[in-house]
C-alpha cells in the first residue's frame, strides 16, 4: 500500500497519513454560498479534493466525499431581495450552475452535497447542548459562542485573539460579551426566511452549519477536512471550537478532525484575487474562453499550498501544453477499464507525497514523450499508464469518464456544421466564438487547419 504524507496545518509539518479507520477514509470540504456565479478561486478546493479522493480511491477500498452548499446566508438573502424571488429560486439556479462549471473542470460530484437548510434540526441540539453546557449564551434574540470558554482556540491559524481581531472578519457588535465571540444563531426579521427555536424565529451563524453537516454525514471525528486558506481564520477555528466544546474534548481539537488540508489563494498578476478589488474570474466566463482541462491543467501545475499567479499568459501556458499533449493521447483508444487501472509509481509516489501535482504532471509529460518516441509493441504498455494517470490526474475526463468512451458526435455532418459556424464566426470577427468552436472540435478528437483553400480537419 502507498504511503501518502499530508501537510497538516493544525501541527504545521507533513505527516504519514494514519486513517481513523483503514476501510473508510472519510474527507470533508467547505463548498459554496450558492448566491451568485462562482469564480475560479472557488474552484481550487474543489479540483485540490477531487485529486486528493482520486489518490485515496487508488489506495483505500471505500472513501466517503463530503462538500456543502451554503443556502442560507446574508448574502443570499439580499440577492433574492434584489429579484424578488424566493431564496431557494436564487439558491437552486447556482448550485446547479456551479456543478455544472465543476464537471466541466473534470471534478466529480461529492458523494454526499448536504444542503444547510436541510440540517437545522441539528444545528438547534449542537445549540442547545453549547448553552447547557455554558459554552454559548443569549444575548438581544443572538445566541453566540463565548471562545473564551475554549483555550485552545487559535491554534489552527497559528494567532493570538488579538491578532485575529486585528483586519479579520469579525463582527464587533454591542451585544458580545467579547468581540471574538461568533454567532450560533441570529435573529430573523418578519420578511426574512427562517426558523422556529426556543431562542425566537431566527436562522444558523455560518460557522454552526460545517459542524453539523459534517457530524451528521460522516461523523466525528473524520479524516480531512478541505478548504481555502482564507477559511482558517475565523470559519475553520470556529468550527473546531464548537465541535469539540459540544464533544466535551476541549484539549484535542483532533476530536472533531485529524488532518486540515488548506490551499493557497488566487492571485492576478501577484494581486490577491478579490470581489472587492474587482479582479475576479467567474468560472462561467472563463470556460466560455478555454476548455475545462486547459482551466483544470493551469490549476494543478502549481503546488496546491502555494499562491497561484491566475492570469492570461499562465492559461495560454496551459493551453499551449494542453495541445501539445492532445497531438499524442488524442491518439489513443480510450477503452481503459478498472481491472487494468495502474498508474506508474512515480506519479502515484508525487501525489502521494502531499499532492504535489506539478512533480506528477512532470512524471506524466515524461511518459508522454516515451510514448512519442516508442515503436508500437512498447507503446501498448505506456497506453495504459498514460491513461491511468490521466484519470488519477482528473485529465480527459470526457473521454475516461467512468471508463467508457466518449459519445460525442463526430459524424462528418456534425463537424462540417460546426467548422462552418466558426468560419462565420471569423467573418464576422467573433474571435472568441471562433476559438471557443475549435477548442470542442479538439476535445473531442478533431484537429482543423486554416488554408488559403479553406478550413480543413481530420480526426486524430
Amino acid at each position: 500500500m502507498h504511503s501518502i504524507k499530508i501537510y497538516n496545518t493544525l501541527t504545521r509539518q507533513k505527516e504519514d497519513f494514519e486513517p481513523i479507520d483503514p476501510n473508510h477514509i472519510r474527507v470533508y470540504t467547505c463548498g459554496p454560498t450558492v448566491y451568485n456565479y462562482s469564480h475560479i478561486g472557488n474552484a481550487r478546493p474543489a479540483i485540490i479534493s477531487d485529486v486528493l479522493i482520486r489518490l485515496l480511491r487508488f489506495v483505500y477500498p471505500k472513501v466517503t466525499y463530503v462538500s456543502n452548499i451554503t443556502d442560507i446566508d446574508d448574502k443570499i438573502i439580499n440577492a433574492a431581495k434584489e429579484e424578488n424571488c424566493g431564496i431557494d429560486v436564487i439558491t437552486n439556479k447556482y448550485e446547479k450552475i456551479y456543478n455544472e462549471n465543476l464537471l466541466s473542470l473534470g471534478v466529480s460530484k461529492p458523494d454526499l452535497q448536504p444542503r444547510a437548510t436541510e440540517y437545522i434540526p441539528e444545528m438547534l441540539n449542537i445549540i442547545s447542548k453549547l448553552i447547557k453546557d455554558d459554552y454559548a449564551y443569549i444575548a438581544e434574540g443572538h445566541v453566540l459562542f463565548n471562545v473564551k470558554k475554549y483555550p485552545l482556540y487559535g491554534k489552527l491559524s497559528g494567532r493570538n485573539i488579538e491578532e485575529q481581531i486585528i483586519g479579520s472578519r469579525v463582527e464587533i457588535a454591542p451585544y458580545k460579551k467579547d468581540p471574538i465571540d461568533f454567532v450560533l444563531w441570529k435573529p430573523s426579521a418578519d420578511k426574512q426566511p427562517g426558523w422556529d427555536s426556543p431562542w425566537g424565529f431566527g436562522r444558523p451563524g455560518w460557522h454552526l452549519e460545517c459542524s453539523a453537516m459534517s457530524q451528521r454525514t460522516l461523523g466525528l471525528p473524520f479524516d480531512i477536512h478541505g478548504g481555502g486558506l482564507d477559511l482558517t481564520f475565523p470559519h475553520h477555528e470556529n468550527e473546531i471550537a464548537q465541535s469539540c466544546a459540544v464533544l466535551g474534548k476541549l484539549e484535542n481539537p483532533s476530536a472533531y478532525a485529524k488532518y486540515w488540508i488548506h490551499n493557497g489563494m488566487l492571485q492576478f498578476d501577484g494581486e490577491k484575487m478579490s470581489k472587492s478589488i474587482g479582479n475576479t474570474h467567474l468560472i462561467n466566463d472563463l470556460l466560455d474562453k478555454y476548455p475545462g482541462e486547459v482551466l483544470r491543467l493551469a490549476m494543478l501545475s502549481t503546488h496546491y499550498r502555494q499562491p497561484l499567479n491566475w492570469n492570461d499568459k499562465t492559461l495560454l501556458q496551459a493551453k499551449a501544453s494542453m495541445t501539445r499533449i492532445n497531438r499524442i493521447i488524442g491518439k489513443l483508444d480510450f477503452d481503459i477499464n478498472k481491472d487494468k487501472f495502474l498508474p506508474p509509481n512515480e506519479v502515484v509516489s508525487a501525489l502521494s507525497d502531499d499532492f504535489n501535482t506539478p512533480k506528477a504532471l512532470g512524471e506524466f509529460n515524461i511518459l508522454i514523450n516515451r510514448f512519442s518516441q516508442s515503436e508500437k509493441k512498447d507503446q501498448k504498455i505506456l497506453k495504459n499508464k498514460i491513461l491511468s494517470s490521466a484519470y488519477l490526474l482528473g485529465l480527459y475526463q470526457n473521454k475516461l469518464r467512468d471508463f467508457q468512451k466518449s459519445s460525442f458526435n463526430s459524424s462528418d455532418i456534425r463537424i462540417n456544421s460546426l467548422i462552418q459556424k466558426r468560419n462565420k464566426a471569423r467573418s464576422q470577427n467573433d474571435y472568441d466564438l471562433a476559438d471557443k468552436i475549435r477548442n470542442e472540435l479538439n476535445e473531442f478528437g478533431i484537429d482543423i487547419e486554416d488554408t488559403k483553400d479553406g478550413t480543413r480537419w481530420e480526426k486524430r
